[in-house]
């Protein structure tokens, strides 16, 4: 069993809290991804599973044992980090075995990991030479490599692919996926960008100033956002969160109509996709900027102090400074509280009921 569980984990240096009652379960062979802007705690997070930072509070438990107090080699888990951690003086399959040689491991059963890893990764031509010789995606492969000779079930990533161009990060987050599920490793995954975390994870843990936001799949996040902070941070483009009252209106496009007495002010959340171009009446926006991006080209148009994101498919014929009319149907409305964020429950067709 390599599960791993979070219980009301707090870390602060002096008076700076970094994280704030974090509690989850990473389940065995499960990809978790810890996603969130610069800065939220996600990197702490993960640092404090493997024993490289000490709790303030809360314990962690990694396959039915707590670990809160061991060093990380007795935590039994592998980490691949986001400067790779190479050694530039030593060739592929040295820096690959390092830490077998470090723990004594056997010769024969260093060559027989290695032969097996080198070969799973398409390093089997590369082992004698220098990471200096090598693509930057060859040498976040030998990091990989290393996690999967170590024969452990627990593995931690932060960041692995920052470092690498679109393409290759792309074609590299495809292939840990693929690792993870045919080692059946339990993985948690650190990132900021949001297409990675939807692409790869079994479950996402969005986080925001040291607290979780919303831990879901990534179907959940993204139909049901918990909160603005979640709508606006998933998806791309991002949902567009709206004030309707500063909309400029020609004639009533759907807007939910709150409960009869309700002086809750709420925040409208709609997704650039659902947005459509009326022709006759709908909010009033000024186009402002157009990006075309091949299948899709994305409209951005100013209403009253507002801006909204709107996406067509293929090329429009629309320009900068045409005047437009937007609207969209009841059911792909989010709503939220204005004053807190979070979502707005009971409701009916995306309206309240």
């Amino acid at each position: 069993m390599s599960k791993i569980i979070l219980n009301d984990v707090c870390k602060s240096w002096g008076k700076i809290e970094a994280l704030n009652n974090i509690n989850f379960e990473c389940e065995n062979g499960e990809l978790l991804v810890l996603l969130g802007p610069s800065g939220c705690g996600k990197s702490t997070t993960l640092r404090l599973i493997a024993g490289l930072e000490t709790l303030t509070s809360g314990t962690v438990e990694i396959g039915d044992r707590d670990v809160s107090n061991l060093p990380p080699v007795k935590r039994n888990i592998s980490m691949v980090f986001q400067n790779y951690a190479l050694f530039p003086h030593l060739n592929v399959g040295e820096n690959i075995l390092f830490g077998l040689k470090a723990r004594k491991v056997p010769k024969n059963e260093q060559k027989k990991r290695l032969e097996n890893a080198a070969t799973l990764l398409g390093l089997a031509d590369f082992i004698d030479r220098k990471p200096a010789q090598l693509s930057g995606g060859q040498r976040q492969r030998i990091a990989l490599g290393r996690a999967i000779v170590a024969q452990v079930s627990v593995c931690l990533m932060d960041e692995p692919l920052s470092n690498l161009d679109a393409k290759l990060r792309q074609e590299m987050r495809q292939e840990i996926r693929s690792l993870q599920q045919r080692l059946k490793m339990t993985m948690i995954y650190v990132t900021h960008d949001q297409v990675e975390a939807m692409t790869i994870a079994d479950k996402i843990i969005l986080m925001k100033e040291g607290c979780i936001e919303q831990h879901g799949t990534p179907e959940d996040l993204y139909d049901r956002p918990a909160t603005a902070f979640t709508g606006s941070f998933i998806g791309n483009p991002p949902m567009n969160i709206l004030t309707p009252d500063d909309l400029i209106l020609d004639g009533l496009p759907s807007f939910p109509t709150p409960l009869a007495g309700s002086t809750i002010r709420y925040l409208l959340g709609i997704r650039p996709e659902n947005i459509e171009i009326s022709g006759e009446s709908g909010i009033e926006g000024l186009v402002v900027a157009i990006e075309y991006l091949g299948a899709d080209t994305l409209i951005v148009c100013r209403s009253g102090e507002q801006l909204i994101t709107l996406t067509v498919k293929g090329k429009t014929g629309v320009s900068v400074g045409d005047h437009l009319r937007l609207n969209w149907k009841p059911e792909h409305i989010h709503l939220f509280n204005g004053e807190d964020g979070r979502r707005i429950e009971g409701l009916a067709g995306g309206l309240i009921s």
